[in-house]
């Protein structure tokens, strides 16, 4: 038999399999067994197959993987660089252990690398992973896969790595074109060299970087964290092992990271409502994401005025014309180091894309204190950062050499310490310690004088034991949240004596005064009512939920008062009053653009999130509305009003309660029916207030917004439901997006509302592919808006903007 030609025994199999009419459909094929050009394997579950194919008006063909639901879609081409020529092309498991494609002259044309040659029986089995393996029938062990042979395609559960044993690497390589899945010029690889990152390669020079692994995410991909109700990252580190993977948390849900003919990296996911795939994320986007982009010891800034700015301690190269663009030649020290311990210093960067790690010392053994000293000591030492940010101290990174693309990431989390001469950090590490020694000294002598002096006061002033013991526990309870205390004088005094023409506001609370400290600053003081049995735990909630908060969307408390029966809180006092203020009157709402009126939602969308999932605690509102929304003076939202807001723990889905509090028009349905509550009630509270703000009505009594918005989007008029004070500029698709994303938050199940960051992505990003909403649940169809009855009628109260309020459990 001439060399590459097929053994008898395969030569009739093929005949058998070329003519027979019954569609080959099994996962796997045993050893003498074949498919010919027109059949395929499909996995147990049809959610990929295996076949052949062609792209475009060529003829060649190739031998590839594909999603069952999208057989466009091909994810891994076994002979890329061997195409067929003609149709009549045979895929066989012979009887050495391997298996072969044959072209019409019964020459091998591609086979397998990395399997040993030997006369045991194997399988070869298409799994629904998308994993193409080959078993060994006698042992039952894989001794082949795919999996470790990828073609531009990353799936679920695929590694890209190296084992640092054997040298074996694991890569994505792009297709030459849209067309020819023939290898490209592209490589997204891992570079296991000092601390791994992985790098994407345009022939042999790099295109882009992903950043180093923190421990949380590749440093120059913050955005990682936000896809972590879908995803799960995972990132291998040890002596026989480097590599990166990730997994879905749904097993129904496709996913696919694929590199591009053009070097672009896209995340994408499948939208079964919409039969199409949805981008979640690529990368390389913008010029900053360009290597070495500005050169070295500089920073690339997407959103600065300038692109590209040295770090501090450096100015611009010699022969470099930053004028002209051309910032290749980067940055030079101003001072050289003195490379000693009182000479030298660091300079913290925060929120940045580590440097490129090719060439840096990693020790995950060590504190970040005694990384410090160790580059400090080093003369080599450029900069540190931690190895892992998971943990506050852990890790040590260093670099000798120059630190190159450096990139600033809005909400990144990672900090590089630069070295720089001492003089360039301004005040000495010592004066800027006793500058530190005298403030703490002078201010806690101050707090404490006052403190003295208000125990004197309220000693004279009360008398009543009950109400010294009530006021001692909850000063207790404030000096624990650790909140600035002002006393009476001071608001008496900022307020005007609480005089009626500083009243800016008022609901179930109690009444909001405007008021001007001594130093200048205007305050917003919360008074409590008096009469407001709920009053107290409300007050105590906010004071120990708000003062831990921190967030540009978020009303930020300045302090409190607590002197017997007064209570009050000392928020900023924002110029533009709240959103209700402006949405809900005819005049104001004109001066709201579609533009602005986007950016609050967008604003608000963020300010939830971070409650959500990204404070400190774990927050539900539970009474998100116009009148709860705040407005600077840019017109920025801040969301206020912690009364009722509740904690929750990570693994706490669902929190019953036998009291109903929140507010008419935007409590969900099942916390009213069942007294249930969760994440996704702030949720439908969101949906609702976007409906609001896009239509400029509110959602009450007889006027039921979510009712309106569904059935003018069956009637695909959508438009109409815009606020004709909204000025003409406004694009029919960002509208129809809002009011989409509007009525999934209003979904009647809490399982079918998306959770907080999907509405923030939903929101930010034109090319996510939206489910379809399903219909909403409306208080019309049990005859009222809403039922009183499922109330505690005691507690009502009638204006429907107000809270509705009652003594529950906590």
């Amino acid at each position: 038999m001439k060399k590459g030609a097929l053994p008898k025994q395969f030569t009739i199999a093929l005949f058998l399999f070329t003519f027979s009419p019954i569609a080959f459909s099994v996962d796997s094929l045993c050893y003498g067994q074949n498919i010919s050009d027109g059949q395929k394997l499909t996995s147990s579950e049809g959610t990929f197959e295996l076949g052949f194919f062609s792209r475009g008006s060529s003829a060649i063909r190739f031998v590839g993987i594909w999603f069952g639901v999208s057989t466009d879609v091909v994810i891994w081409v076994a002979n890329r660089d061997q195409p067929l020529s003609s149709t009549f092309g045979t895929l066989i498991v012979d009887n050495n252990g391997s298996f072969a494609l044959y072209d019409a002259s019964e020459k091998i044309t591609w086979q397998p690398t990395g399997i040993k040659n030997g006369s045991y029986a194997t399988k070869l089995q298409l799994q629904d992973s998308g994993n193409l393996i080959l078993k060994d029938l006698s042992s039952n062990t894989v001794i082949w896969q795919s999996f470790d042979y990828p073609t531009n395609t990353l799936l679920p559960g695929m590694r890209v790595g190296k084992n640092l044993k054997i040298g074996f690497e694991t890569y994505l390589s792009s297709w030459k074109s849209g067309t020819d899945p023939s290898t490209g010029n592209y490589l997204y690889k891992m570079d296991t060299e000092g601390a791994p990152e992985i790098i994407t390669w345009d022939r042999d020079q790099i295109k882009y970087r992903s950043g180093m692994w923190n421990g949380l995410y590749f440093s120059g991909q913050p955005s990682m964290v936000t896809y972590n109700d879908m995803f799960t990252f995972l990132f291998v580190w040890d002596q026989s092992e480097v590599s990166y993977r990730y997994e879905v948390k749904e097993n129904n849900t496709l996913s696919r990271l694929v590199m591009n003919e053009d070097g672009v990296m896209q995340r994408l996911v499948w939208v079964e409502t919409h039969q199409t795939w949805s981008e979640f994320w690529l990368a390389p986007q913008g010029e900053c994401d360009n290597y070495a982009k500005c050169g070295p010891f500089s920073l690339c800034q997407p959103d600065g005025m300038t692109t590209c700015s040295c770090l501090r301690g450096f100015e611009p190269a010699a022969f470099t014309e930053w004028h002209m663009r051309n910032t290749s030649g980067g940055c030079q020290r101003k001072i050289p180091l003195g490379c000693t311990a009182n000479s030298d210093g660091f300079y913290p960067l925060k929120g940045v894309k580590l440097p490129d790690s090719h060439n840096a010392t990693v020790n995950a053994n060590i504190s970040a204190k005694e990384c410090r000293v160790r580059c400090l000591m080093n003369c080599s030492c450029l900069a540190y950062s931690s190895s892992d940010i998971t943990r506050r101290v852990s890790g040590c990174v260093m670099w000798n050499t120059a630190l190159v693309d450096i990139k600033y990431l809005n909400g990144g989390l990672d900090i590089l310490q630069v070295k720089v001469f001492k003089s360039e950090l301004g005040a000495s590490s010592k004066k800027q310690l006793m500058i530190i020694v005298k403030t703490i000294s002078s201010v806690v002598s101050v707090l404490l004088l006052c403190f003295i002096g208000y125990l004197l006061w309220r000693k004279k002033r009360y008398s009543k034991q009950d109400s010294t013991k009530n006021s001692l526990a909850q000063n207790d309870s404030i000096k624990d949240a650790e909140l600035p205390a002002f006393d009476m004088d001071t608001i008496l005094q900022a307020t005007d004596n609480f005089s009626i023409t500083n009243i800016v506001g008022q609901g179930g609370f109690g009444i909001v005064y405007k008021g001007k400290l001594p130093c200048g600053q205007e305050i917003a003081v919360k008074r409590l009512s008096g009469n407001s049995s709920q009053g107290l735990n409300e007050f105590m909630n906010e004071v120990m939920l708000v003062v831990k908060l921190q967030h540009r969307n978020l009303v930020r408390l300045l302090g409190c008062c607590i002197q017997n029966n007064e209570r009050m809180l000392i928020y900023e006092f924002l110029t533009n009053k709240s959103l209700d203020f402006f949405i809900f009157d005819a005049e104001k709402r004109t001066t709201l653009s579609w533009r602005t009126r986007l950016e609050i939602v967008i604003g608000i969308a963020r300010g939830l999130l971070y409650l959500h999932h990204d404070s400190r605690f774990n927050i539900i509102h539970r009474d998100l509305k116009a009148a709860n929304v705040l407005l600077d003076e840019y017109m920025n939202p801040k969301i206020s009003d912690f009364g009722i807001a509740r904690l929750f723990k990570g693994d706490q889905v669902v929190i019953s309660t036998e009291t109903v509090i929140g507010t008419r028009g935007y409590m969900s349905p099942e916390y009213i029916t069942e007294g249930k509550f969760s994440v996704k009630s702030d949720v439908y509270s969101f949906g609702v207030l976007l409906l609001e703000i896009m239509s400029g009505k509110r959602n009450q009594g007889n006027q039921n917004l979510v009712t309106d918005a569904w059935k003018l989007w069956e009637e695909q008029s959508i438009l109409k439901l815009l606020d004709k004070a909204a000025d003409s500029t406004v694009f029919a698709t960002e509208l129809s997006r809002c009011v989409h994303v509007g009525l999934l938050c209003v979904q009647g199940s809490p399982d079918d509302r998306p959770s907080m960051s999907s509405v923030f992505m939903m929101l930010s990003s034109d090319n996510l592919v939206l489910p379809a909403p399903k219909k909403p649940f409306t208080w019309r169809s049990i005859g009222g808006f809403p039922p009183e009855h499922h109330l505690c009628e005691s507690d009502i109260i009638s204006v429907d903007q107000l809270t509705i309020t009652g003594i529950e459990d906590r």
